[in-house]
């Protein structure tokens, strides 16, 4: 099982982590992969400046509603 821990904390928030993780729980839907990744809120991953920040293993990623569907692609179905 892979977990993503998306940060919702005060900066990340401002910067649209609600709409991140609406778009990357859509993903997970449309690729049938609700059983191998799992999507976790966390309270600051400081990372601030880079909000919104979204964790997968030891590595951290600045991701926008711009870039989501690249770093699913890269990060999640490379890795799945």
């Amino acid at each position: 099982m892979m977990t993503i821990n998306i940060c919702i904390g005060s900066a990340c928030h401002l910067k649209g982590s609600y709409n991140v993780v609406s778009e990357l729980q859509e993903m997970i839907e449309e690729n049938k992969l609700g059983d191998q990744v799992e999507l976790t809120g966390v309270f600051c991953l400081g990372h601030c400046t880079d909000a919104v920040s979204v964790q997968v293993g030891d590595e951290i990623f600045s991701v926008n509603t711009d870039n989501v569907g690249e770093f699913f692609k890269n990060q999640v179905l490379a890795k799945i």
